[in-house]
């Protein structure tokens, strides 16, 4: 196979944003895996740990569909100039509170809180500028590449937050995170405007019925619903993020470096996957490799929680993030391309409530079960978890499993 530039890097303005996106999810990353670290600093109580997943759940929950529709209404490029300047000021205040050797768990929960917000609003904006950005045809490419640019952040940024907490201390994480949104907010500056479509014939305004037209459009596309479904429930019962700082210092015996390249493993994966994917130029059978994906996500996970050496669950979590990453290539293509413009801020809320619900949720319910049961427990139960939810989907939605990705787009903006 000869290797080629990929077509979606080959325009600026998504170029710019892919590269903006890179350094500061590096940043972002580097905070994730570092409020973990720090959590288990304060309290050796595993719950605690699950009490992020709370504080970022709940404001996903109560303003996704809101953004949605903000997205679809508001220029997608200056609600991220928003969104992105609200998060970087909650990442300086960590530092700042951080510096101060002050820190209580409340104020954790409460910055992390914040942050979720703006994402709320941040997520459905800059996933539906996508397609404002590249043409139908290059956007598979764009969403492998922007997997791509989130593993690779994903790898840099925990591998740092392990050597900045080591050699300079808990603080500097966060500070080093607040400066790397500079570099998406030097890129929507750069693009320039970026159109969008309007819904032919009417006005869509921030309301109800807006949100309606959007959970309705959901509930009429079984394909798309369907993913969103298994999404929910795999990264529910697969949430091992949460319990690494257990596994890295209780289990493993290793410290915060060690601790950096096991959070940053899956990612190790899932960017090698992400390259190899970018070269091919169609995926067919998109349905079935989808949910065998899934299946080995929940199979890995389940050999990352009977670990108890650390090369060994270092290759358990490359398995992790390969297999997520093959699922999250295919279900954003599918959803992407068959949701017009002016639909696709108010799918991408629906969607976030279940792709940021079931990790959120399921770190709470994995601090419950590990407190309960210990942490190798409550990970190989939610790798199984994860193996029977795929069985559930595909009785109740078959049509997924025949899904083979040259299928017409179902006609129709919502189901109405």
């Amino acid at each position: 196979m000869t290797l080629h530039i990929p077509p979606s890097l080959l325009h600026r303005r998504f170029r710019l944003l892919w590269l903006g996106q890179m350094i500061s999810i590096a940043g972002t990353q580097m905070q994730v895996w570092a409020l973990f670290w720090h959590i288990r600093t304060l309290t050796d109580q595993p719950i605690a740990l699950g009490g992020i997943g709370l504080a970022r759940i709940i404001p996903i929950v109560c303003f996704s569909l809101i953004g949605g529709v903000v997205a679809d209404v508001v220029n997608r490029r200056r609600v991220l100039f928003i969104t992105q300047s609200v998060m970087a000021l909650g990442a300086l205040a960590l530092a700042l509170l951080t510096f101060s050797e002050q820190t209580a768990l409340w104020q954790i929960y409460a910055l992390t809180a914040v942050q979720a917000v703006a994402l709320a609003f941040d997520n459905p904006a800059r996933q539906a500028l996508v397609p404002n950005l590249v043409p139908a045809r290059d956007l598979p490419n764009a969403f492998s590449m922007n997997s791509v640019a989130f593993q690779v952040g994903s790898i840099v940024g925990p591998a740092l937050s392990g050597l900045v907490i080591a050699y300079y201390g808990q603080a500097y994480v966060y500070l080093f995170n607040a400066i790397s949104f500079v570099a998406v907010l030097a890129a929507l500056a750069l693009m320039g405007s970026v159109e969008q479509q309007v819904q032919p014939g009417q006005r869509v305004t921030i309301n109800l019925s807006a949100i309606q037209d959007g959970i309705h459009f959901i509930l009429a596309q079984p394909i798309i619903l369907s993913t969103m479904v298994m999404d929910f429930f795999a990264t529910f019962f697969s949430s091992a993020n949460t319990l690494m700082p257990i596994f890295a210092r209780d289990i493993l015996h290793v410290g915060a470096i060690e601790y950096g390249w096991l959070s940053a493993a899956q990612s190790i994966g899932a960017v090698g996957v992400a390259l190899v994917i970018s070269q091919v130029h169609e995926i067919r059978r998109q349905g079935a490799i989808f949910l065998v994906s899934v299946v080995i996500f929940g199979l890995a996970t389940i050999f990352f929680g009977l670990s108890t050496l650390f090369w060994v669950a270092m290759l358990a979590l490359v398995l992790v993030g390969a297999a997520d990453t093959v699922s999250t290539i295919i279900r954003n293509t599918i959803r992407q391309l068959q949701t017009p413009d002016f639909m696709r801020g108010r799918m991408t809320s629906v969607n976030q409530i279940f792709f940021m619900g079931g990790p959120q949720l399921g770190e709470v319910e994995a601090g419950i079960v590990a407190q309960l049961f210990g942490a190798p427990f409550a990970v190989v139960s939610g790798g199984v978890g994860c193996i029977l939810s795929v069985i559930w989907v595909v009785r109740r939605w078959p049509q997924i499993a025949r899904y083979n990705g040259d299928e017409p787009v179902q006609a129709g903006a919502t189901a109405r």
